[in-house]
């Protein structure tokens, strides 16, 4: 089945978007993950627009988006064994090796940190674009800065079409949450960000990995992801436990296991992790829309299987 058939996409758009990169500029793409705002991430003005549209911090860096693994190996000064393999049985997917860069990438892409962040996305779309461009793309999600993520064309629309000059429609983000972020620089390896491959798949490929502490993020942050408010919504969000919402005011709540103790507008999500992040994006963007006083989760489970919704939900609570 050709793009234009799944998706409604043109080769004629592949292309066109595929140019626009090429010339630095801005190409706002979809990924199993979530929608990428996407530029040549070797040309240093281009990237700078991405920071400028966004509101993005210069200590928060890029993934770098590439359409196989040999170009991958070209951007790296190092590319540990780790990698191979973790690049073998997860690429293309929701997994991002961070390694030691090659100077042809801008420090900005990087916060001026001396390693990368490198995925091959699997969205059918991604891949054309990336493959017809011939050149590795960095991009964040494309949302104003600790927003919430897209996850279809429209929020990206709502969030910074006066910014893009073009949008790529792939229709809704099948895996709704970012990518995981793994060090491979040093050994063990290190999870800087968890998201659509689970710490469990890693460890299967490579033994036992390491979690970063906190206090090793001050500064330019290792990955992007790490600001303690983020992927929030405009309406307050609260993550509570036995169901203890505000008392006052309108409000909508995410239920997982318990009801609310209070009157709320109920929401019933999936039960397990994979389908909970698949939809959570998008069901905040609903209700986010609905001019409600609050929003509350009711928080998971601190379990393994849920600690990438956990990650999303603590930052998009914070305050």
């Amino acid at each position: 089945m050709t793009l234009e058939e799944h998706f409604g996409i043109t080769e004629q758009q592949i292309q066109d978007a595929a140019e626009l990169l090429r010339r630095g500029e801005l190409v706002a793409f979809p990924t199993e993950t979530v929608y990428g705002l996407g530029a040549n991430a070797l040309d240093t003005a281009a990237v700078k627009r991405i920071f400028d549209a966004k509101g993005r911090p210069e200590t928060s860096p890029l993934i770098v988006h590439i359409s196989s693994i040999e170009m991958a190996r070209s951007l790296a000064a190092e590319w540990p064994l780790s990698a191979e393999e973790l690049a073998e049985r997860f690429w293309p997917g929701p997994l991002t090796l961070v390694v030691r860069k090659k100077p042809i990438i801008p420090d900005i892409v990087t916060a001026g940190l001396p390693t990368v962040g490198l995925r091959m996305p699997a969205h059918p779309v991604a891949l054309a674009l990336l493959r017809e461009a011939g050149i590795p793309v960095a991009a964040p999600s494309a949302n104003r800065f600790t927003r919430l993520s897209p996850t279809t064309a429209e929020h990206v629309r709502e969030g910074l079409a006066q910014h893009i000059p073009y949008i790529l429609d792939g229709g809704p983000c099948t895996v709704g949450i970012e990518s995981t972020v793994l060090s491979v620089v040093d050994r063990p390896a290190v999870l800087l960000r968890p998201g659509g491959v689970s710490r469990s798949e890693i460890e299967s490929v490579i033994g036992p990995i390491d979690s970063l502490r906190q206090s090793e993020a001050a500064g330019a942050h290792p990955s992007p992801g790490m600001h303690p408010h983020h992927y929030s919504p405009r309406t307050p969000l609260f993550l509570v436990r036995h169901g203890e919402v505000p008392s006052q005011g309108q409000g909508a709540y995410l239920r997982l296991q318990r009801d609310p103790r209070y009157p709320a507008s109920v929401v019933n999500m999936p039960g397990r992790p994979r389908e909970y992040a698949a939809r959570l994006y998008a069901t905040l963007h609903e209700l986010d829309s609905q001019g409600y006083d609050w929003i509350a989760v009711d928080a998971p489970e601190e379990t393994p299987e849920w600690e990438s919704v956990l990650d999303r939900l603590r930052r998009a609570s914070a305050s």
